[in-house]
């Protein structure tokens, strides 16, 4: 394996977004229907009203992040690799703006760690090293302003099984060409999403992400137990379903 595939192992994010803000900004009848809209995964209308929202305030911090998160949503349906950077850059530049505004919001700053992972699988090795460690920096960052964040220990988590499993020739190359990488372990990654678990039990997407961690740690057993029980859940959010997905592969690898 190459040292460029390896590096995008680590930043493989996948179905991770910002939560929505516990209770959002009045803001009228075309706020609501934008919030409608992105209950029911319709995310091109939710984007259209929110674009609207914001050319009428664009210093509203939360309706940046909802733009952020919109088109985060929309990479995975962009035909095109350029369509797919194009529109993570999007989403990083609404994040940015948002921390800008409000940069004591955990959500926020969350938003950053998911865009930065996502635009690494788009840019070169360098700048996938930096968007590592920045990954990291910012979900640390979100739960120093939230302690009871459960996504923040769920970014977190799968960033410390994703480096955590590295082989030694690969840190080796990553710390000769490019500074290195922060010190990851599987079983801190275990510990970060087993608080995820803790703190949302009926999010299914805490529980498949704990089942990698504890695949990763050589927990097989545990790990068995956590896919069935994720795969188990309704699937309520947009990416549910292709989280499971790639829940039943490993675990069809796992019993096979």
């Amino acid at each position: 394996m190459t040292g460029r595939t390896l590096l995008l192992t680590i930043l493989l994010v996948g179905r991770v977004l910002a939560q929505e803000a516990t209770t959002p900004p009045e803001g009228g009848t075309l706020r609501r229907e934008a919030l409608a809209a992105e209950a029911r995964h319709d995310t091109g209308r939710a984007l259209e009203l929110y674009l609207a929202l914001e050319r009428a305030n664009p210093r509203d911090a939360f309706v940046l992040q909802k733009i952020a998160r919109q088109y985060s949503d929309r990479e995975m349906d962009a035909p095109t690799v350029a369509e797919k950077k194009s529109t993570i850059e999007r989403a990083l530049d609404y994040s940015r703006r948002a921390v800008a505004l409000e940069p004591g919001n955990a959500v926020n700053v969350l938003s950053l760690a998911i865009c930065y992972g996502k635009l690494g699988l788009y840019s070169s090795v360098r700048t996938k090293v930096d968007f590592s460690r920045f990954v990291k920096e910012e979900a640390e960052r979100a739960l120093t302003l939230d302690p009871g964040y459960a996504w923040a220990y769920h970014v977190l988590g799968r960033w410390h099984y994703e480096v955590g499993t590295l082989g030694s020739a690969a840190r080796l190359w990553v710390r000769m060409f490019y500074g290195g990488l922060p010190a990851a372990s599987t079983a801190e990654a275990v510990r970060l999403l087993e608080r995820a678990v803790a703190l949302e039990p009926d999010e299914l997407a805490h529980r498949l992400e704990l089942g990698f961690a504890l695949l990763a740690d050589g927990q097989a057993r545990a790990a068995e137990a956590a896919f069935r029980a994720g795969i188990a859940m309704p699937s309520r959010a947009k990416h549910d379903e292709t989280a499971k997905a790639r829940a039943r592969e490993a675990l069809a690898r796992l019993t096979g």
